[in-house]
């Protein structure tokens, strides 16, 4: 017991001694973030332990040269005075916070062999957080004004859609920086419909066959349909005020529904059963005993038979038709796709005339079974649409439409 705990404590030495090591490493490469983050996970427990003096130390250099890189940075990028450094000027301020909070909970900390506390030096960057952050969203939101005008200058309609995606996502930025700020919801709620592809869905019918009203509602509920394309909208048919750039068109060709089949077989059922018990007898028609003297006992064996009748009723339908994205712009078919569905109705059941005792375990299940009425086409139809849907679906979330 004693070798083991010696044991676990020299590696547990060693694990200590290479986490130092690969910390001073990072602090010797530049990453002091790396570092401090080490040294304050090591130190939020039981820090005035011997063994944790050098995270300490560690977290004292690392933390004094990375505000030192930190501020000479913003100092410089302020010097040079473009606007569009702004926002890494804000990001390293908050960083520098957040920093400086982390490491300010574990205060104070105190270096034994010098026998001092480690020195930080703390400072107030709020006022300078907030400064910044009102001249980066005036600057946010000038750019994407700018960038909202050019995208709808009359020789730029052939990008437009790409502009006004970019536009919103300035704007969407600007809106997590500075919620609320002017005019920002109403613009991006503008730009949003001005760089969304609309899409108007219409179903065709050329088949015989009067498609269920269930299905066509189904079929062009597009809600059901799991899209994540942010910039896509499909409308069934069109709605006011609304110009659409492509047309989806399903028409469906044909819809062959079968006749109503029932199919017959006719198997005949034969099985030797023990049908009780009878006296063993020889060729000469005695009965045989036993050494005791006693009538041997048998079981009696019969061959039973049936004429096993089964039953198959079988309906099927078929759709077919097709899918095609029309640009509206230029009335050109851009994609088109075969749709194909298939539903058969499929029913067993079996009777019997006979002994059903010759009948096997699954004949005799079937023989349970009734005859059921057949589908009607129209239900045909609505559960072939269940694939339709399917196939539809897969189509529409595959599609991608080219600014």
């Amino acid at each position: 017991m004693k070798q083991l705990f010696t044991m676990m404590l020299t590696l547990l030495v060693l694990v200590s001694c290479n986490t130092v090591k690969t910390t001073t490493q990072s602090v010797d490469s530049g990453d002091f973030d790396h570092a401090i983050q080490v040294a304050i996970k090591k130190l939020d427990k039981n820090p005035d332990k011997k063994r944790k003096q050098p995270y300490i130390l560690l977290l004292e250099e690392a933390y004094a040269k990375v505000v030192a890189q930190d501020e000479a940075r913003i100092a410089y990028l302020e010097k040079d005075g473009d606007k569009v450094h702004l926002e890494e000027i804000y990001n390293t301020l908050n960083d520098l916070k957040y920093r400086q909070t982390q490491v300010k909970r574990l205060l104070p900390l105190y270096i034994e062999k010098e026998k001092r506390a480690i020195v930080l030096d703390f400072k107030y960057y709020d006022d300078k957080i907030l400064a910044v952050k009102s001249e980066l969203t005036d600057y946010l939101y000038a750019e994407a004004v700018e960038e909202y005008a050019f995208a709808n200058l009359p020789d730029r309609q052939a990008g437009a859609k790409k502009d006004h995606r970019s536009v919103y996502n300035k704007l969407s930025h600007l809106n997590e920086l500075t919620p609320n700020f002017k005019d920002v919801n109403s613009l991006m709620a503008e730009v949003k419909i001005k760089g969304t592809d609309f899409v108007s869905v219409q179903l065709y019918n050329d088949a015989p066959v009067i498609l269920p009203f269930q299905l066509e509602r189904e079929l062009l509920d597009f809600s059901t349909y799991g899209l994540d394309d942010f910039w896509t909208e499909y409308h069934t048919g069109t709605q006011n005020g609304i110009v659409y750039d492509y047309n989806l068109e399903v028409g469906l060709r044909e819809i062959n529904v079968s006749p109503e089949h029932i199919f017959e077989s006719l198997t005949e059922a034969k099985k030797v059963i023990k049908d009780g018990t009878e006296f063993q007898k020889d060729e000469d028609g005695n009965y045989v005993l036993d050494k005791n003297g006693d009538r041997i006992v048998i079981d009696k064996l019969v061959t039973v038979t049936a004429e096993y009748y089964e039953y198959r009723q079988s309906k099927a339908v078929q759709v077919q038709g097709r899918a095609r994205f029309v640009d509206l712009k230029t009335n050109r078919v851009m994609d088109s796709f075969p749709l194909a569905s298939e539903f058969i109705f499929t029913h067993h059941y079996a009777d019997y005339e006979g002994d059903k005792r010759a009948l096997t375990r699954d004949q005799y299940l079937l023989t349970r079974n009734r005859p059921l009425r057949f589908p009607t086409d129209e239900q045909m139809v609505f559960d072939a649409g269940e694939d339709l849907k399917e196939n539809l679906k897969q189509i529409v979330r595959r599609q991608r439409f080219v600014i």
